[in-house]
């Protein structure tokens, strides 16, 4: 299907950096921006200065602010924006988007106040059946997949047709995509891995040491797991790419917005001040909020999203939660995922 027409919403990291290199592999795709100012501001300094800066574009990506000229004939749509921000960009796009293209969230988070997966948002907005979106996802940093580097995804539908033919538009020799067909586990990985990364980034900036990040990044897995399959999901999709391959390359990457946040908050600076000085949206930060929501919803425990919410809203010292966590009950370590109770 390498003939596909396909459309990138969203100018930050993550979708520039999916569209230059899509249009590199030779497929015909447009980046959709805000506005045609900002397409004539990018397309004249040929690069995304603010968020890939020495990045060129290529010759044959097109960037509009155009929304029926960016969606006219697409089959593969590719939503790169914020996750708080998903509902306002499909409902932008909906009288756009052609009857059968498949629709997938590139965002890692859930709706605040809905609770609700990207999947979901984007099936409400649409109003259609949700076989039309789905999610791509995995250990996938921009920075170096701008770069040229191998990288591998999954893609999750619940149409098997559907998710054969957007891993076929994007499938390059530099991106080998999987599918999958546990939309819950998927998404679910992807959101809550960057909560464990916060947690990652405090333990590195606390030099907390390997045994620590590597029982942390462990048993954030598990409670990932917890969650997930309390809602729906496989437990197998957890030791997968979007479960363990994606929290392996956020909480060890120095590209990670979310582990880098994790680290300037162990140095000590407040939230306010580690969000000023990233510069970007890490997921992570709304993510503890509405993962610890989701997880009272569905009584499910959650001792590392607890513990962040703390560090995060509530003014705890993380070597106080670190002395919380290591003195919690000990009890079977497949509790809560369909293992030994």
């Amino acid at each position: 299907m390498s003939g596909s027409r396909i459309a990138v919403i969203g100018s930050g990291s993550w979708g520039t950096t999916l569209a230059c290199m899509l249009a590199r592999a030779g497929r015909a795709t447009t980046l959709l921006v805000r506005s045609e100012d900002e397409a004539a501001a990018l397309r004249g300094a040929g690069e995304n200065a603010r968020y890939l800066s020495g990045v060129r574009f290529p010759l044959q990506l097109a960037i509009t602010g155009d929304a029926a000229r960016a969606l006219r004939s697409v089959q593969v749509v590719l939503l790169a924006v914020p996750s708080q921000t998903m509902r306002a960009n499909v409902a932008a796009i909906r009288p756009h988007v052609a009857a059968q293209a498949a629709v997938l969230s590139c965002a890692k988070g859930l709706e605040q106040g809905t609770l609700a997966r990207m999947s979901s948002v984007i099936a409400e907005e649409l109003g259609t059946e949700p076989q039309r979106a789905g999610t791509l996802s995995g250990p996938n940093i921009a920075r170096e997949i701008s770069e040229g580097k191998p990288a591998v995804s999954v893609i999750a539908t619940n149409d098997p047709a559907a998710s054969m033919a957007a891993q076929a538009a994007l499938t390059t020799p530099q991106f080998r995509v999987y599918t999958a067909d546990d939309v819950v586990g998927v998404e679910l990985a992807g959101a809550l891995k960057n909560i464990i990364a916060l947690g990652a980034g405090i333990s590195d900036g606390m030099r907390a040491g390997d045994n620590a990040k590597a029982a942390f990044m462990t048993r954030g897995l598990a409670e990932i797991a917890r969650l997930g399959t309390a809602l729906g999901a496989q437990p197998l999709t957890f030791a997968g790419l979007a479960g363990i391959g994606d929290l392996i390359a956020t909480c060890a990457s120095p590209h990670s917005r979310n582990r880098r946040l994790g680290q300037a908050l162990a140095e000590g600076l407040e939230l306010e001040d580690a969000q000023a000085r990233l510069g970007q949206i890490a997921e992570g930060v709304t993510t503890v909020t509405t993962a610890r929501d989701l997880a009272r919803r569905h009584g499910v425990e959650m001792p590392i999203t607890e513990q962040l919410y703390a560090i995060l809203f509530q003014a705890k010292e993380p070597r106080e939660a670190i002395v919380e966590l290591m003195q919690r009950e000990v009890r079977n370590e497949l509790d809560g995922i369909g293992g030994a109770r």
